[in-house]
């Protein structure tokens, strides 16, 4: 099996993330008008980062939706997006980072344009990673939970000062459609498109910085990765340790030491890596398919 194989079957993966982000950004007339869609679909989170304040985006997103009610006396609402959460982190884990966000789409095709020198990971990597849970507990639950206003509602700190997801589907091109928001602009958007700026130049340079480093939904799901319904498997018998897994997981994932490790986004590269078939996933543990047992390493 050879890397350029590998390279063609992700267009795959493509297709799926491009047809979702379309279809879940299909309000055309938001991006006439310049505004924002405000029908019932809107009380629906898309289970990806996919900004509220989007003109084209049809649900709302998880994490803003988790920041509005946390601290709300409206149970019922805050029940229902602490359960979606739940439910769709026990079903398929990350799954949704590698197949399903629209802004792990837009990293993965900055990740493709030519760079003279591109890194794997940064200094520090491994404490680097725990930032997202930090940003996690901090900007979008402990914030909104107890500074609150008069109706209980707490104002969501991560979107309004660091999601550079929002800056980029909802920020800018609101500003650019409706000039009577020019008015409107400070510093802090300045601050969020210096930091968009920075992780479009780092999406280029090193794979997905966005979801490695600071994203809270990813940080979520990854809890459930090592219990969730979905699962990769490793079939130690057929494992001829090459290595291939392992080298062209850009999370920087050994398949072969833990298969549903927390920052594995479940792309399914090493699945297609793997020269005997030894790395499966479903939601069943079924029988491991028949393969060829020669053990065939790439040079990545």
């Amino acid at each position: 099996m050879d890397k350029k194989n590998i390279k063609i079957k992700e267009w795959v993966r493509h297709r799926i993330q491009i047809f979702w982000m379309l279809l879940t950004n299909s309000y055309l007339i938001g991006f006439i008008q310049g505004k924002i869609y405000k029908g019932k679909l809107k009380n629906l989170c898309v289970p990806g980062m996919n900004c509220y304040s989007c003109p084209g985006a049809l649900g709302a997103c998880p994490i803003g939706s988790l920041q509005a009610v946390i601290g709300s006396w409206n149970f019922k609402f805050s029940f229902y997006v602490i359960g979606f959460l739940l439910f769709i982190g026990g079903l398929v884990g990350r799954l949704i980072c590698g197949w399903l966000c629209p802004f792990g789409l837009i990293q993965d095709l900055l990740h493709k344009i030519p760079f003279y020198k591109k890194i794997e990971t940064f200094p520090g990597d491994r404490l680097l990673r725990k930032s997202k849970y930090v940003i996690l507990v901090i900007f979008v639950i402990l914030l909104p939970l107890f500074l609150v206003d008069i109706l209980g509602q707490g104002t969501p700190y991560f979107c309004k000062l660091i999601c550079p997801v929002g800056t980029l589907e909802g920020g800018i091109p609101l500003v650019l459609l409706n000039k009577s928001m020019h008015s409107a602009l400070s510093w802090l958007y300045v601050w969020k498109n210096f930091l968009l700026a920075s992780i479009i130049i780092l999406s280029i340079i090193i794979y997905r910085p966005f979801c490695k480093y600071l994203c809270p939904l990813g940080a979520i799901y990854s809890l459930f990765n090592s219990v969730s319904i979905f699962k990769y498997r490793v079939d130690k018998e057929k494992c001829c340790h090459c290595n291939n897994c392992a080298k062209v997981c850009k999370m920087q994932v050994d398949p072969v030491k833990n298969a549903n490790y927390f920052e594995c986004i479940r792309c399914g590269s090493c699945k297609k890596a793997c020269p005997t078939g030894a790395i499966t996933s479903g939601y069943l543990k079924s029988e491991f398919a028949k393969t060829n047992k020669n053990c065939n390493k790439i040079n990545i």
